[in-house]
C-alpha cells in the first residue's frame, strides 16, 4: 500500500474526473478535497492548505485556449508558493506545458490519464513541496494512528454492531479474491465506503479503482463513458477516449447505482462483463480488460427484475456476493462513536477547539431517525463543529428533530426499498393508533398518498 501523506486539491468541472480521483487519489494522500471551478479556490487555500492542487486548464465549454489554468496558476503561486501546481488539460500541446511551467506548474498531465504516471507525478509534487514546507513526510493523515474502536486499517467503520460484525467476516474472505460483489443498502449507509474497504484489502490495491455512477450517465454517452470511443466515432469525438472499464483495468471498477441503468442498456453491459472485453464506440478490435467488479444500488434488484426492469442474467451475474449494509437505526450503537469520529475530523478540518459531545448532545443523536443514515450524520456534526461557540457540541448545536423510538420521522420514506417502507407505514399508523393523518403527518406524506400506500401493501 502506498504511503498516505499530505494533501492535495482538484479543480476540475468535469463531475466524473472529481469523483474518480476521489476515489483514487485517498489511497495515496491523506486528504483529498475537490472543486468544480476556481471560485472558491482562494479560501481553500487558506482553510485547507494543500500540499498540490491538480488544476483544470478549461472552465468554460465553449473556451479551450487554456488561458484560465495558466491564470489560476499563477494566482495559485503568488499566494503561497511553496504549494505544487499539476495541470491537468484534455489538449496536448506543448508549448501550452511549456508556458505553465514557466509560471511555476510542476507538470502537466493530458487527460485520458494513465493512472500509474498521474499518481507518480502528484506524489512527486507533493513530496517536493513537504520538502520545502519543512514537513515530515512520515506524518501520518487523522485517524491512522488514533484509531477509534471498531475501525479497520482501511477506509470502514465497522463499529459494534452483530451486522456489521457479519459483514466485516464476509469482506475478509472475499477482499483477496476476485469474486464480483454487490453491496446493497439505503442512500447514506456508506456502499461507496465499503467498495474502497474491499479494493484496499485486496490483491489489486496497488492499481486504480475507478467508480462510475451509472445512473448518472446519459443513455448517449453511456457507452462512450465506459467502453470508450475511437477518433471520429461521433461529431466532437476529436481524439481517442478510453472507457472507464479501461481506466479500470488491473484495478476495480465500480459501478454505483447501477439499478438505474435502463434496460436496453444492460445487454451491453452484460456482454462485455461476460468477455471482460470492450469495443470502443466507432472501433472493431476487441480490447481485453481485467477487472474486480464491484456493483451498488439503493433498489430491490429482485423486485426490478420480477418486474421486468432489470435482466436476470445480468443481476446473477453481479450477485456473486451479496452485502447488505443495514440503515444506521439498525445500529444505534454506532451513532455515538461514528458522531465522535466525524467530530475529531471537522475540528480539524476547520480548524476548530471542538474536543468531543457533551450527554445531552449524544442522547438528542441517539433519539434521532436517520433517514439519511451515516451521511446525515455527517452532515449534521460537520454544521455543528463550524457553528459552535464551545469546546463542547451539546444539544443545541445538534440541529435534527428527535423523535420517540420506533415512530417514523417526516420524510423517511424517500429512497427507501419496498420492504421497509411498508415496515415504517405500518409502525407509523400502529403508533398513531389509527388516526391517518397522524400517521400521514409523521410520514412526511400526504393522506391521500398514504392511503394509496396503505392499499398497495393491503394494510
Amino acid at each position: 500500500m502506498a504511503s498516505k501523506k499530505g494533501n492535495i486539491l482538484i479543480v476540475d468541472d468535469n463531475a466524473g474526473i472529481r469523483q474518480a480521483l476521489k476515489i483514487l487519489l485517498p489511497l495515496h494522500f491523506a486528504e483529498v478535497e475537490t472543486l468544480p471551478s476556481p471560485v472558491m479556490l482562494v479560501s481553500t487555500l487558506e482553510r485547507f492548505r494543500p500540499d498540490v492542487v491538480l488544476l483544470d486548464m478549461n472552465f468554460n465549454s465553449s473556451i479551450n485556449t487554456g488561458n484560465e489554468g495558466l491564470y489560476w496558476a499563477g494566482e495559485i503561486k503568488k499566494m503561497a508558493p511553496e504549494v505544487e501546481v499539476v495541470l491537468f488539460t484534455a489538449y496536448a500541446d506543448i508549448q501550452l506545458a511549456v508556458e505553465g511551467m514557466k509560471r511555476g506548474a510542476f507538470d502537466f498531465i493530458v487527460k485520458p490519464w494513465d493512472n500509474d504516471k498521474l499518481v507518480a507525478t502528484l506524489t512527486a509534487a507533493r513530496d517536493k513541496a513537504r520538502k520545502a514546507m519543512g514537513r515530515d513526510a512520515s506524518d501520518a493523515p487523522l485517524g491512522l494512528t488514533d484509531r477509534h474502536p471498531g475501525q479497520s486499517k482501511g477506509f470502514m467503520y465497522w463499529g459494534t454492531s452483530t451486522q456489521m460484525a457479519a459483514i466485516r467476516k464476509t469482506v475478509d474472505k472475499i477482499a483477496p479474491t476476485d469474486a464480483t460483489v454487490l453491496i446493497t443498502g439505503e442512500n447514506g449507509t456508506g456502499k461507496d465506503v465499503l467498495a474502497r474497504e474491499i479494493h484496499a484489502h485486496s490483491l489489486r490495491s496497488g492499481k486504480p479503482m475507478v467508480a462510475v455512477d451509472a445512473g448518472a450517465i446519459t443513455e448517449t454517452l453511456f457507452e462512450s463513458e465506459l467502453f470508450g470511443h475511437v477518433k471520429g466515432a461521433f461529431t466532437d469525438a476529436h481524439t481517442d477516449h478510453v472507457g472507464k472499464f479501461e481506466q479500470a483495468d488491473g484495478g476495480t471498477l465500480f459501478l454505483d447505482e447501477i439499478g438505474n441503468i435502463p434496460l436496453h442498456l444492460q445487454a451491453k453491459l452484460l456482454r462485455v462483463i461476460q468477455s471482460r472485453s470492450v469495443v470502443r464506440v466507432g472501433g472493431s478490435r476487441a480490447i481485453p480488460v481485467n477487472i474486480r467488479l464491484i456493483c451498488a444500488t439503493n433498489m430491490d434488484l429482485e423486485q426490478l427484475v420480477r418486474e421486468g426492469r432489470f435482466r436476470e442474467d445480468l443481476y446473477y451475474r453481479i450477485n456473486t456476493v451479496h452485502l447488505a449494509l443495514p440503515p444506521l437505526r439498525e445500529r444505534r450503537e454506532d451513532i455515538v462513536p461514528l458522531a465522535e469520529r466525524f467530530t475529531c475530523q471537522f475540528a480539524e478540518k476547520y480548524h476548530r477547539p471542538v474536543s468531543g459531545l457533551d450527554d445531552a448532545a449524544k442522547a438528542r443523536l441517539e433519539s434521532g431517525r436517520w433517514s439519511g443514515n451515516i451521511r446525515e450524520l455527517q452532515n449534521v456534526i460537520e454544521k455543528a463543529v463550524i457553528l459552535s461557540d464551545g469546546t463542547m457540541l451539546t444539544a443545541t448545536d445538534i440541529q435534527i428533530e428527535p423523535s420517540k423510538a420506533g415512530v417514523p420521522a417526516s420524510g423517511m420514506l424517500k429512497a427507501v426499498s419496498e420492504a421497509e417502507e411498508e415496515r415504517l407505514i405500518r409502525e407509523a399508523v400502529e403508533h398513531s393508533g389509527g388516526n391517518i393523518s397522524a400517521a400521514a403527518k409523521a410520514l412526511g406524506i400526504s393522506r391521500p398518498t398514504l392511503y394509496a400506500k396503505m392499499k398497495k401493501y393491503g394494510l
